[in-house]
């Protein structure tokens, strides 16, 4: 195994940690608001991070000691697909009011989150989650992180369906099989397990994966979970109306280390072609090839796109074959991510019944500014019971319903404020910002709080340039660790220090072209200023079918620079 003679106090705290235990439920037992620092990186495999209030640090970032800062903890469920019932969705809404900061989030990654649970409700709010038959277990930690795939429900064809199967699939079969959750959150007493000496990981170990592992899955003409963002993502093969099998791409991932040079974003790429029922065992080989080879000597370089680019893909499918030891691995088929669908609005299922995608600006439903979310998505699932799906862009589809329950549908909305795709425009639909501050331990800017006032002011400068129809992503982060896939987009907003960002552009609505810096240190009350010029640019030297991305990635870094400055107090 790489790096196992100077493996990092991580690793030897996961080994020793008797699968996943540690000192938890000891200390969830002790008078204290948080957790120590081992257990802390424990918890995250239960679904868990401990963070704190950094709007209540006194001074600053650093003007608080430790101990005196108001410690809480956000609990994501790991929701395989996106999919829910309405009555898992409503749990998660009152368990957000009644332990939470009375809001509750869709993730990038179609899972949920609560944010503000005290410690001494983490026990009951974990318990209660699982009652619905969700869970919190490896929704975080150095596990396979939640299984995304295309969450629309279309029947006029077996493919969603086929390719859904898939998701829950692997997903079953790459969750922890450690007793340990069950015993701390769900009465160990009661629950089928074994002690810490009598448990298995056969997949894992007792040292579980180097870092996170993130799985996708999607069909080329719809790329609406970023299939190239994830260490494995598999695109749909689909022969005379048949999804026959995948092509596997490996390597993906956004995140990079602050001020570390050789950390990446970079897309994942094609490794090879595997018929439809042999998905799992395939999956299954390269999570034990990265469990065995990846970097456990150090973090930031651990996750496989480092691995894959360390040793080739000539070296890591030889070792897939190894694993699997049935012969030779296909190569992919020639076939690409041509199209992307958000599936918001109203939709036939092609069952008789239909969806409806429901806009959620950056995943928040909560009830603000005039926009009741929260109270009229609770009105909606009681009356209608619709199934529920979330999707990668942070929204909601609310799917089963009857064609004559639209007008009530409908109504609710208006009656509560709620906005939908046709009431907003193309640049906050195709939006997302991470949370960021007050509660990220990483942020080192604003992003969920101000990016929707940056679109208003982005929505008029449009509108003036007779761009309002163009349709592009833009996407913001307080942080390089990227959590709102911003390396990938049209525009992508990265926070570097307070106030201020690095501007990415160039990148794709399909999620499959990187983009490049355009500008280091942008302000954050300059940052509209200066895409106005180059949106300028774009309307004036667009060639036919061009989208903003496209145009950026054409021109390059050193001509939209000159044009800016050339033209940035001229008006259009």
């Amino acid at each position: 195994m790489a790096g196992e003679a100077k493996r990092t106090k991580v690793e030897i705290q996961k080994e020793e940690s008797g699968f996943l235990r540690g000192g938890i439920k000891d200390e969830l037992a002790a008078d204290s608001a948080k957790f120590t620092k081992a257990d802390v990186g424990l918890l995250k495999f239960h679904g868990i991070y401990q963070q704190d209030d950094r709007d209540s640090r006194k001074g600053g970032r650093s003007g608080v000691a430790k101990s005196e800062r108001t410690h809480s903890f956000m609990v994501r469920t790991r929701v395989p697909g996106g999919v829910l019932t309405a009555d898992q969705l409503l749990t998660e809404l009152d368990l957000g009011d009644r332990y939470g900061n009375g809001t509750l989030r869709i993730t990038t990654r179609q899972g949920l989150q609560l944010h503000g649970v005290l410690k001494g409700d983490l026990t009951a709010t974990i318990r209660e989650i699982n009652e619905t038959l969700i869970t919190t277990l490896s929704a975080c930690g150095d596990v396979a992180r939640n299984t995304m795939c295309c969450p629309a429900p279309h029947h006029h064809d077996p493919l969603r369906q086929r390719m859904q199967a898939t998701a829950q699939q692997i997903a079953a079969h790459l969750s922890p099989r450690t007793s340990a959750y069950h015993e701390i959150w769900l009465d160990g007493e009661k629950a089928v397990s074994s002690p810490a000496s009598e448990d298995e990981e056969p997949i894992y170990g007792k040292t579980y994966l180097p870092r996170k592992f993130k799985t996708g899955i999607t069909l080329p003409e719809d790329n609406c979970i970023d299939v190239h963002t994830h260490d494995l993502g598999l695109l749909g093969i689909v022969e005379d109306g048949e999804l026959v099998g995948y092509n596997v791409l490996l390597g993906g991932g956004m995140g990079r280390t602050p001020q570390v040079e050789n950390t990446y974003p970079r897309l994942a790429t094609p490794f090879a072609y595997v018929a439809y029922d042999d998905v799992l065992a395939v999956t299954e080989a390269i999570v034990k090839v990265q469990r065995d080879y990846g970097n456990r000597s150090n973090r930031k370089r651990a996750r496989l796109k480092y691995l894959l680019d360390e040793r080739g893909n000539a070296w890591f499918k030889a070792k897939v074959e190894e694993y699997l030891g049935n012969g030779t691995l296909a190569a992919p088929k020639p076939v690409e991510v041509t199209g992307y669908d958000d599936h918001l609005g109203w939709h036939s299922q092609g069952d008789g019944k239909f969806y409806f995608g429901l806009p959620v600006e950056n995943g928040r439903i909560q009830d603000t500014n005039g926009v009741r979310l929260k109270t009229g998505l609770r009105q909606v699932l009681n009356q209608l019971q619709p199934a529920v799906r979330l999707t990668a862009q942070q929204s909601v589809l609310l799917c089963d319903l009857e064609e004559s329950a639209r007008d009530q549908l409908l109504g609710i909305l208006r009656q509560h404020g709620i906005p939908t795709v046709e009431e907003i425009s193309l640049v906050r639909r195709h939006s997302m910002a991470c949370p960021a501050l007050p509660t990220c331990g990483l942020a080192l800017a604003e992003s969920e709080r101000v990016m929707p006032a940056m679109i208003d002011a982005l929505e008029g400068e449009l509108v003036r340039l007779g761009l309002e129809t163009e349709e592009f992503t833009m996407r913001m982060t307080g942080c390089p660790n990227a959590c709102a896939r911003p390396y990938n987009c049209d525009i992508g907003i990265v926070g570097k220090v307070p106030g201020e960002y690095t501007v990415f552009l160039g990148g794709a609505i399909l999620g499959n072209r990187l983009n490049f810096i355009y500008k280091d240190r942008v302000l954050q009350e300059d940052v509209v200023a200066e895409l106005v010029p180059l949106f300028a640019f774009f309307k004036s030297e667009r060639q036919p079918g061009e989208t903003f991305g496209d145009f950026c990635d054409r021109q390059g870094v050193e001509a939209l620079v000159r044009y800016a400055e050339a033209h940035a107090s001229v008006p259009a």
